[in-house]
């Protein structure tokens, strides 16, 4: 599993912005970004982030799927909804 390779406070961020993006881009590193202390953010690459959305996008298909399977095809209308819902 690739963790966090390292850490930058936020005030430090900008003076070190150039060297951030040259080891996220090209030496496939994840950077953290703290505020107080505390990891508020992390610089990732593309292929991260490419990466991240076909597991979103396969996960929130896995989901739909399931909700398909469990729908039994019962629909009520809108009028008895809001009865319900008074």
């Amino acid at each position: 599993m690739i963790t966090i390779s390292r850490s930058v406070p936020s005030k430090d961020l900008r003076d070190s912005l150039a060297d951030v993006l040259g080891g996220v881009a090209y030496g496939a590193e994840r950077v953290g970004v703290t505020r107080h202390g505390k990891l508020t953010a992390v610089v990732i690459s593309v292929e991260d982030l490419e990466l991240l959305e076909e597991l979103e996008a396969a996960r929130d298909s896995a989901e739909f799927r399931a909700a398909k399977a469990a729908d039994d095809g019962e629909r009520i209308t809108l009028d008895d909804l809001r009865a319900e819902l008074s």
